[in-house]
């Protein structure tokens, strides 16, 4: 039987030291933390070898909204947001057939991060993100086609941030920058 310490001197598992990066990198990109304390902490984060040496590294950092993440999946046929909608903190989009349309030009985005995970087996994704925002694909993967990113630059300060992870098997992901 496990006792809660012994629970938190157990070793730290590689998913429980990525979240913990995320949570530090939110915090920071949230403005809850400074530069200075946000390196101090993932210096903390990276050594630690037990839970509990995790924990204090994480030591007075917001709480994790457990309800702000959002699945949108269909088996096949389309899935389509646009217009006046509400963005999760943490949007998953599944699809096995057909094609995704994500538009976020005029969507409320209410956090200064948002994390869109997809899952798409096979059909074309177009995804438009607003003009200023900051985007980050590195923790995107594509199987069959590459993906159609064009950067665009400077961003104003205090644009929302949109990091894309998962994976894109037989078909397109293009993510462009809205006109206005």
């Amino acid at each position: 039987m496990n006792s809660p310490q012994g629970k938190a001197f157990s070793r730290v598992s590689e998913d429980d030291r990525e979240t913990a990066v995320r949570r530090v990198r939110e915090a920071y990109a949230e403005e809850h933390i400074s530069h200075e304390e946000m390196d101090e902490r993932l210096g903390r984060v990276l050594a630690a070898s037990t839970r509990a040496e995790l924990a204090a590294a994480l030591d007075t950092l917001p709480a994790e909204d457990p309800g702000a993440t959002v699945t949108i999946a269909a088996a096949g046929g389309r899935i389509r947001r646009r217009g006046a909608w509400r963005v999760p903190r943490v949007l998953k989009v599944e699809s096995a057939f057909g094609r995704v349309r994500l538009d976020l030009s005029r969507a409320i985005i209410e956090g200064p991060v948002v994390d869109i995970e997809l899952s798409l087996g096979t059909g074309n994704a177009s995804i438009t993100v607003p003009r200023d925002a900051i985007v980050e694909v590195e923790g995107l993967t594509t199987g069959w086609k590459d993906l159609r990113y064009r950067p665009r630059q400077p961003s104003r300060p205090g644009a929302p941030r949109i990091r894309f992870s998962g994976a894109v098997g037989y078909g397109r992901l293009k993510i462009r920058h809205a006109w206005r």
